[in-house]
């Protein structure tokens, strides 16, 4: 049940990536206005998700591979989320965007999803739901002489949990993302473009600190 909550919210937090505009569904938006027809909105779903997936691995691989220091859990989860609020306090005090990047051409989406999902900590929501993942059975062991088998299977979960975890979390995202990116190519036009923009930066930003607040508290268990 536990790990069936967990994986919810890395369905939950795809989701709702994939909704926020600032994770490129008004460029798909764009692209089939552009192009003058409905299949190239969805024709961006390749480069914005794997900009997106490379965005998620690059933070959450690394943190799992710290994994196996059992005996330093509670110090790597503490570490985790004081990161994350702390980014997520920066993102609510901090807001500005620079103006070339919503100046995109289509050979660019990748690199612009790829720096627009690190520049906004899309992965460091994941953190605290990925060391709860970490932690359940396997990664929960007794921590006594050093076993460089288990250590080297520990790592060997972390790492396939981690990119099982950014894989699950881009196909929510693109799903909702270019779910409603066809919604607004089909039926609402540019004017929800106008109106949209940006406009989740302070949910966005309360997010990120409820997570690192989440992870904090866990961090003490």
């Amino acid at each position: 049940m536990a790990n069936a909550t967990l994986w919810a919210g890395v369905v939950a937090i795809g989701l709702y990536h994939g909704l926020n505009p600032a994770m490129g569904w008004p460029l798909a938006v764009a692209n089939g206005l552009g192009q003058r027809r409905g299949a190239a909105v969805f024709g961006t779903w390749l480069p914005l998700g794997t900009g997106h997936l490379l965005a998620m691995a690059l933070v959450l691989v690394p943190f799992t591979l710290l994994s196996w220091l059992l005996q330093w859990s509670s110090e790597i989860r503490l570490a985790a989320g004081s990161l994350v609020l702390l980014f997520g306090v920066s993102r609510l005090l901090w807001r500005r965007h620079p103006r070339w990047l919503v100046r995109v051409r289509p050979s660019q989406l990748a690199l612009w999803s790829f720096l627009m999902a690190t520049a906004h900590g899309a992965a460091l929501m994941l953190l605290p739901i990925l060391l709860g993942l970490c932690a359940t059975p396997a990664a929960s062991a007794p921590t006594g002489a050093f076993d460089h088998e288990a250590v080297m299977q520990l790592m060997r979960t972390g790492l396939v949990t981690a990119l099982v975890v950014s894989l699950v979390h881009t196909a929510a995202m693109i799903g909702s993302g270019l779910g409603l990116a066809w919604v607004v190519y089909r039926y609402l036009g540019l004017r929800a473009l106008r109106a949209t923009w940006f406009d989740l930066d302070r949910i966005w930003a309360l997010g990120l600190i409820v997570s690192g607040i989440a992870a904090i508290s866990l961090s003490a268990h």
